[in-house]
């Protein structure tokens, strides 16, 4: 039986080198992108059953993003940030 994929996505690459290896050890997949325009390739390419994603990227904001993949896909997206304050 497979593990779950999660798609990470952020441009800190020391976030993802906490993540990758988190999750991996709990037993994910795990897929990573550093930049919008690469989640949303990896999100159709790849299927993931869970997308973790930061708001703060260099190409497209978080925001946009989760409404592109909407637009096609019900996968769980938890927002992973360090913003102060969203409006």
């Amino acid at each position: 039986m497979s593990s779950a994929r999660i798609l990470v996505v952020d441009d800190e690459p020391q976030i993802l080198r906490f993540l990758r290896p988190s999750l991996s050890a709990a037993g994910y997949n795990v897929i990573t992108a550093s930049n919008g325009t690469e989640a949303l390739k990896l999100t159709a390419d790849t299927a993931p059953d869970a997308i973790l994603l930061d708001l703060g990227l260099p190409d497209i904001d978080g925001k946009d993003v989760i409404r592109r993949i909407r637009r096609w896909s019900q996968v769980p997206i938890i927002v992973v940030s360090a913003r102060d304050r969203e409006p």
